[in-house]
């Protein structure tokens, strides 16, 4: 007897080049559960509104939020998780019977990569490029679980980044920032962490595709750091090739995507996302991808 599916999706701009939809869809057909996801370009962040109020009327069951909504669609939100309401962005939602209920997957999905560096982060000076929801995401992963001795916020708009700093002036313990250029490539060069939470580099995406957030030459990266880029298309970004040359530790943003997708999963479904074998379904996707292109 045909069962019809429940609906998930991706809600962004111009996030085509998603792996999302094939890493759930896989979930989804390993454990024979009735989800299909799919993808939802909107183009401006005003039309955010009437498309949830069309998702409760349609009963999508949720939804991942990507770039540039993760704060937009707070205010559309029932509720908030505490993380949510914490960092002041949502990645993920469900539609609980047209009440629409926001949590943020993404300190999860930060912290489960660098748990196996955490005696190397505790006490250093780490940075995070961007200030959006995604680096608010990292300033609480790190804060929360690492202890680092300073965050450096790397930013193109001084203010944006002045913004993130003042939401978190009140958490306790206080965490103590420091605002930067992105070419303060000193302060860069000092930080024994660094996160890329912009979408510079990603494939598709705009002219920035073959960029890195740190340019080549300036020494900035180095052995003795760890380089996280949120960035998973390509997987092998620019900036993951200057670490690696430099010898550096690196962590690809697919180790993110899967483990904040991990637990979107298990909140939407009530299942587990058998992870090993969807990453390893991802490599031959990507491999068989890579030898056609």
């Amino acid at each position: 007897m045909y069962s019809a599916k429940k609906i998930l999706g991706l809600i962004g701009r111009n996030v085509d080049y998603s792996y999302s939809p094939f890493i759930h869809n896989v979930a989804a057909e390993i454990l024979q559960l009735p989800y299909h996801y799919t993808i939802f370009n909107i183009p401006s962040p005003e039309q955010i509104p009437s498309a949830l109020e069309g998702a409760k009327v349609l009963g999508i069951a949720g939804f991942n939020v990507t770039i540039p909504y993760k704060q937009d669609v707070v205010a559309c939100m029932d509720k908030l998780s505490p993380e949510a309401r914490t960092v002041g962005a949502v990645n993920t939602i469900v539609n609980d019977k047209g009440n629409l209920v926001g949590y943020n997957t993404d300190i999860a999905g930060i912290a489960t990569p660098l748990e196996p560096y955490k005696s190397m982060i505790i006490g250093q000076p780490v940075g995070i490029f961007g200030n959006g929801g995604a680096a608010m995401a990292a300033v609480e992963a790190l804060s929360g679980n690492f202890n680092p001795s300073v965050i450096r916020l790397f930013s193109r708009n001084r203010e944006k980044g002045k913004a993130l700093c003042h939401h978190f002036q009140n958490k306790v313990p206080p965490i103590p920032f420091s605002i930067h250029p992105f070419d303060d490539y000193p302060a860069i060069g000092h930080c024994k962490l660094l996160i890329n939470a912009t979408p510079i580099g990603t494939k598709g995406l705009n002219s920035e595709h073959d960029n890195s957030i740190i340019p080549d030459g300036t020494g900035a990266i180095h052995e003795n750091q760890i380089i996280f880029d949120m960035v998973y298309n390509p997987i092998d970004t620019r900036l993951l090739q200057m670490a690696s040359h430099a010898g550096a530790v690196t962590i690809p943003g697919i180790e993110m995507l899967v483990a904040q997708a991990s637990r979107s999963f298990e909140i939407w479904t009530g299942k587990q996302m058998p992870a090993a074998s969807v990453k390893e379904s991802l490599r031959k996707m990507l491999a068989e991808d890579s030898r056609l292109s």
